[in-house]
């Protein structure tokens, strides 16, 4: 996908509406239409990049900056008991709009949303997981 025919994109030049909460010169906040929460905000990068794996260090250093602003001001403003962060990079986690962005997602005590249930590594795994991201990062 372009930045033509990006959703995302098309809220940065105002082509379609949104409840723009933050603005500076590099991102954009705005709620979600379909919130886990009400006060649900998207942080984006007014630059088009798809996700985590294309988007620019400067960029995503502003993105992550601005999440933290909104961490706050939801907090305030709504009282909140606490604050995830989320980000889905491609369609196998869940991405749905290809533009990169962070969830900034106000949680209450109570409230039914669950985020995972984690599982314990099998035997030997734990240590050969590690040694692959180490790997990887030695390249």
């Amino acid at each position: 996908m372009n930045a033509a025919d990006c959703l995302f994109c098309k809220i940065v030049v105002r082509e379609i509406p949104a409840q723009i909460v933050y603005e500076d010169d590099n991102v954009l906040a705005f709620l979600d239409i379909n919130p886990i929460n009400p006060g649900h905000t998207l942080v984006i990068p007014k630059k088009h990049s798809k996700d985590i794996f294309e988007i620019d260090y400067a960029e995503w250093t502003a993105v992550m900056r601005a999440a933290r602003v909104i961490a706050h001001a939801l907090e305030t403003a709504l009282k909140t008991d606490g604050i995830n962060l989320g980000m889905n990079n491609r369609a196998g986690a869940g991405q749905v709009v290809f533009h990169a962005h962070v969830h900034v997602i106000p949680r209450f005590e109570g409230d039914p949303h669950k985020l995972w249930r984690g599982k314990p590594y099998a035997e030997g795994e734990f240590a050969a997981t590690g040694d692959k991201i180490r790997a990887a990062l030695n390249k």
